[in-house]
């Protein structure tokens, strides 16, 4: 008798262990989110935010594309809209997009198509939405189209470049940029505060909702904890935390 008690008891503090369900909020739970990743990277460099809004109940997907192979256009067309299309099942819930660097102005031209899916807010790192003088500086420099692929050129400043001809979108949309850089041979090419590869003035969005300068790098912005508490407070509220203290270590 005593062993099937103390059977029964083990068989309920594990029950308990590996089956209760997280605690998600019933604000997020089911809600989608598709991470982009920048130019020369993979969607490893976003792996720390699909993790944290994960355990947060969203459906995370950390698109991978080959940024140097292919330009803008043909990036969305042959994988972004099947990879979207595959993986947005409830097309009753909202799907949400976070961004960093060229991964922003993919998300901006494809949303120029007005597609028919239900968007839900955006947070763009570190990106490029005015083009960058890095871009201009080094696109005449030899071997570099090869190095970079042919969407580098995309991202000039240069007022008639492909990202200075994107429409304004009408979506929620916050900015988080840095003013700290690793790579102090560009930032001579940055007028103004700068990451490294894009100045803080060249960031924004005329229809941004929100605008936020943290003392971060362009390759490092996304992994920073401030930042990713940043983009779960702005996709639930719409609004960047505006507090002189986050915590950093929230799950």
């Amino acid at each position: 008798m005593l062993m099937k008690k103390i059977l029964l008891l083990n068989v309920l503090y594990f029950s308990t262990v590996f089956f209760i369900a997280p605690a998600y909020s019933k604000a997020t739970l089911g809600e989608y989110v598709i991470l982009l990743h920048g130019l020369a990277r993979t969607n490893n460099s976003m792996q720390k935010i699909e993790q944290r809004l994960s355990a947060k109940g969203y459906r995370v997907l950390n698109l991978d594309y080959s940024s140097r192979a292919e330009k803008i256009e043909q990036i969305v067309q042959q994988t972004l809209i099947p990879q979207l299309h595959r993986f947005y099942k409830d097309t009753t819930k909202q799907i949400h997009f976070v961004t960093h660097s060229m991964g922003g102005i993919i998300l901006r031209y494809y949303l120029n198509k007005k597609p028919d899916i239900l968007v839900g807010r955006i947070v763009m790192l570190s990106p490029p939405n005015k083009g960058s003088e890095v871009v201009d500086f080094l696109k005449n420099v030899p071997g570099i189209k090869k190095l970079m692929g042919p969407a580098f050129e995309q991202l000039s400043a240069d007022s008639a470049s492909f990202v200075n001809s994107l429409k304004p979108l009408k979506e929620e949309i916050g900015v988080i940029t840095g003013n700290s850089s690793v790579n102090f041979i560009n930032s001579i090419l940055l007028p103004g505060e700068d990451d490294g590869k894009v100045s803080v003035e060249r960031a924004r969005l005329a229809e941004m909702t929100d605008f936020l300068v943290v003392p971060r790098s362009h390759p490092f912005i996304m992994k920073a904890p401030e930042v990713i508490t940043q983009i779960e407070y702005f996709l639930k509220n719409g609004v960047f935390i505006r507090s002189e203290k986050i915590n950093n270590d929230e799950n």
